[in-house]
């Protein structure tokens, strides 16, 4: 096996990288076209005609879920932090029985294609559509800066990309291949490059699991036990262990309010909520449900041993000082295990799981420009499916400019951080507004805006004046501030994660919107509760 070199930016052969990449980008963009084919309508565009089984979207609800964040993003977590990295696992796997018990059916049923037609099913459709269309646009920007840094950091690593300028390259590039996904595949071509992403990943990862394993006698508890022996002392010179909690989260507060963001966050989120609508019906829904939860769990199990096989094989000094940073642990791990080519197949796999997150992403978004703003807004209701799918694609193309730039702001910070971030702005903003739609029937419009304002502009309120934008001190051995900001300190809110907060903030506004207006229509919810449990009248799938 090739001697990694402490001095060198890269590991492995860069040209091995790059034509392992360059065959996956070109197998997925083949996969793209052809499915594009058989875009005829706005149902084919936005949820790929309703024709996938529950088998199919639970895969692609795998594939879309576990982003940069799961498989880069952990793996570093747990290998720097041991017993609190792993917590981000645990935490995004519980969030789908939230999904499961109380959203999917219900919203497949009521629903068309994005998140605001279920909220403003009995609500005036105008302020609705608006609000949840800014709410999903929010959402998906904090994701997409997520997965943006993610691959900044990870071909730097791999492709031996000096300097800030190269990274930021990569992030173009990232982007413009995810814009030829959506703007030529729409829903179809992003769901099967998501399942095949998603089955890739899974054996990918389910390989150096059981590599990791062997190498210690297939014993976990020597892993665990050799990994925590290899942590490196910190700056006071005390050896953080690995194996209890509170060595990343010292203050309780501060882990609670992760784990409800992380727990509620799922079914908040409009590129999870806008997958149900690729089933043709409730039923199957469920099923992707169940199938999404069996494979993620599996995936999140894996990222346990690979988190301590790296913080072991690879070492905390070497994670922090590579160029991708704590995001590097699981590239350094496949090369630590096996060399050239598998650091080559896993990063190509970690970078085909950027490239359909994105894509997901930014269809979900689009969606939302033009079938809740363009449509309902701007034309009343009047566009056409066409000019609604080429003002889709128009907005996929704003969208991934501002991704672009947003990720090339966020490189260098653990992608399983950013993604969180996203959750708890799910959880705060839309969970609320989702729920009280669905379950209460007094709830009404100015509940709404409430809900969906005020968590949103407190979750983002409370995260840019948290440690998580600005004051964190320097790291002893980057030398550099895990804050967003360098060198500038301006937060008063003490914990990294707002959810504590704005979670329950957004639950109390709608309720008190709900109670000070005296809208309400009994009828329209009697109508949405028909068809939330029994789907009478919902979408039906496309035939050609």
């Amino acid at each position: 096996m090739p001697d990694f070199v402490p001095a060198a930016t890269t590991v492995g052969n860069p040209a091995i990288n790059i034509g392992i990449f360059g065959l996956f980008v070109v197998v997925t963009l083949a996969i793209v076209i052809r499915a594009s084919r058989n875009n005829r309508s706005a149902a084919d565009y936005y949820a790929g005609g309703r024709a996938f089984s529950g088998r199919q979207n639970g895969i692609a609800i795998a594939g879309d879920y576990l982003s940069a964040a799961s498989f880069l993003g952990i793996a570093g977590a747990i290998a720097l932090n041991g017993y609190d990295g792993f917590l981000y696992s645990i935490g995004f796997l519980v969030a789908w029985l939230v999904a499961l018990l109380l959203v999917a059916e219900l919203l497949r049923n009521t629903g068309k294609y994005t998140m605001a037609d279920v909220l403003s099913f009995r609500l005036r459709q105008r302020p609705v559509r608006i609000a949840a269309a800014i709410s999903t646009l929010v959402v998906s920007f904090f994701y997409l800066l997520a997965q943006m840094a993610g691959a900044g950091g990870l071909v730097a690593l791999l492709l031996g990309i000096e300097g800030a300028w190269g990274q930021r390259l990569v992030i173009v590039v990232v982007g413009v291949i995810m814009l030829f996904y959506v703007i030529y595949g729409g829903m179809k071509g992003t769901t099967w490059v998501q399942i095949i992403k998603a089955v890739l990943l899974i054996i990918g990862a389910g390989l150096m699991f059981v590599w990791v394993l062997a190498k210690f006698g297939f014993n976990l508890s020597t892993l665990l036990g050799d990994a925590a022996a290899a942590a490196p002392a910190g700056a006071n010179g005390v050896k953080p262990d690995l194996l209890t909690p509170g060595l990343q989260y010292k203050n309780p507060i501060d882990f609670i309010s992760l784990a409800m963001a992380l727990v509620l966050g799922t079914a908040g989120l409009p590129h999870v909520l806008m997958r149900f609508y690729t089933v043709p019906t409730s039923k199957e829904a469920r099923k992707s449900v169940e199938w999404a939860i069996w494979l993620i769990g599996l995936f999140y199990l894996f990222t346990l041993v690979l988190g301590f096989g790296a913080a072991e094989l690879v070492g905390a000094a070497r994670i922090k000082a590579a160029p991708g940073g704590v995001n590097s642990a699981a590239p350094l791990l496949a090369f630590e295990l096996g060399g050239e080519i598998l650091l080559g197949i896993i990063s190509a796999v970690a970078f085909a799981t950027i490239l359909a997150v994105v894509a997901g992403l930014t269809i979900t978004a689009s969606a939302s420009l033009s079938h809740d703003i363009y449509n309902t807004v701007v034309k009343k209701g009047r566009a056409t499916p066409e000019e609604e799918v080429r003002v889709a694609r128009i907005s996929a193309l704003v969208l991934g400019a501002v991704a672009i730039i947003g990720g090339i702001f966020a490189l260098g910070q653990n992608v399983a951080f950013l993604v969180a971030l996203a959750f708890a702005i799910a959880a705060s903003a839309n969970l609320p507004t989702i729920l009280y739609s669905l379950f209460w029937k007094r709830f009404n419009t100015r509940g709404a805006l409430w809900s969906i304002y005020g968590g949103l502009i407190s979750a983002i309120t409370l995260i840019t004046f948290s440690p998580v934008v600005s004051g964190k001190p320097n790291d002893a051995v980057t030398g550099k501030s895990p804050s967003m900001l360098q060198g500038v300190d301006f937060h008063w809110f003490p914990l990294d994660n707002p959810g504590i907060v704005s979670i329950p903030l957004g639950f109390l506004l709608g309720y008190i919107g709900t109670v000070t207006s005296k809208e309400f229509n009994a009828a329209k919810y009697a109508e949405m509760e028909v068809r939330s449990l029994t789907g009478h009248g919902a979408e039906g799938a496309t035939q050609h």
